[in-house]
């Protein structure tokens, strides 16, 4: 099986939980406050990895406490970090999250260190055909895009998050992208009826650099939709109670990478990764709440027996 290259951002989420969020100049009184590892990069790598795959994490922290405490952390959970460098020119990227008692979050990034990812630090990656590519937005452009460049050179498949939604000019370029709704609306320019699915596909039909990309479109606690080589494919959301939304994207994301790099159909890894992040969502943080295959395959086994 091939291995899962992860280029992204890794992150100290800071997360404070409150009844709701504030208004503009309001301040509200938080019931807890917690330090969770993160970053999208970080969470997609981790996802995958606990998961079964191979996973080689490739990005920049800090030369501080946090990037000590993020680096303990990813080796715990299976992570090769031989492609993660520190640096004292910036702290480790932070995440500023507010989470509702309902899950809901807001979230405000500073990248620190993410944002000196160069593309010369992709130099020494050993990519081969059979090896799987993942990235997104959270660091800088031109890595990001000659990362993706790379795994096509090297004749491995491409996969782009393109979050958080920003201006760039390559999203045809991965064989698969995956957005949000939200990023689908923006990427698109136009307002999107989130609640027709079959909107949603037209949708992301024009986003589709070429007849060979797949396109993912994530909706949450609606499942997943996509446009395929051979048709489109949606997926049903599942029920659970809800904690904390935080990292569940990003669950998804690495949980396909991992069944696509073990040679699963779209469709079935799609199933998966739905899965995967219906369990996430249970519980609190992004790193620490992402569930192993045996957790998944238990959710996978309850619904074939409903």
């Amino acid at each position: 099986m091939g291995r899962v290259f992860v280029a992204g951002s890794i992150n100290m989420d800071v997360v404070a939980f409150a009844g709701r969020h504030p208004k503009p100049g309001e301040t509200v009184l938080g019931t807890r406050l917690g330090f969770f590892p993160g970053g999208k990069g970080a969470n997609q790598a981790v996802a995958a990895a606990k998961l079964g795959a191979d996973v080689r994490m490739v990005g920049r922290i800090g030369e501080d406490s946090f990037g000590d405490t993020l680096t303990e952390f990813l080796k715990q959970q299976g992570v090769d970090l031989r492609h993660v460098r520190r640096t004292a020119e910036q702290p480790s990227g932070t995440a500023l999250i507010m989470v509702t008692e309902t899950g809901e979050n807001a979230i405000v990034v500073v990248a620190g260190a993410n944002g000196l990812l160069t593309p010369e630090d992709l130099d020494d990656m050993d990519v081969q055909a059979g090896d799987l590519l993942l990235c997104e937005l959270e660091i800088p452009l031109r890595t990001a895009e000659a990362f993706i460049q790379r795994g096509r050179d090297c004749g491995a498949v491409t996969v782009l998050n393109a979050a958080p939604a920003q201006k760039c000019g390559f999203l045809s370029l991965p064989d698969v992208l995956v957005v949000n709704e939200t990023e689908l609306a923006f990427f698109l320019g136009e307002d999107l009826a989130a609640d027709d699915r079959e909107s949603l596909l037209r949708a992301a039909e024009r986003l589709r650099g070429g007849p060979e990309q797949s396109v993912i479109v994530t909706l949450g606690a609606e499942g997943a939709l996509a446009v395929l080589p051979g048709g489109a494919v949606t997926v049903p959301g599942r029920e659970v109670e809800v904690k904390d939304t935080t990292g569940a994207g990003d669950c998804f994301v690495g949980a396909l990478a991992a069944r696509l790099v073990a040679q699963d159909p779209m469709e079935r890894a799609m199933e998966y990764a739905n899965a995967s992040a219906s369990v996430c969502v249970q519980r609190p943080g992004a790193g620490p709440s992402l569930p192993t295959a045996e957790e998944v395959a238990r959710v996978l086994a309850a619904g074939e027996e409903a």
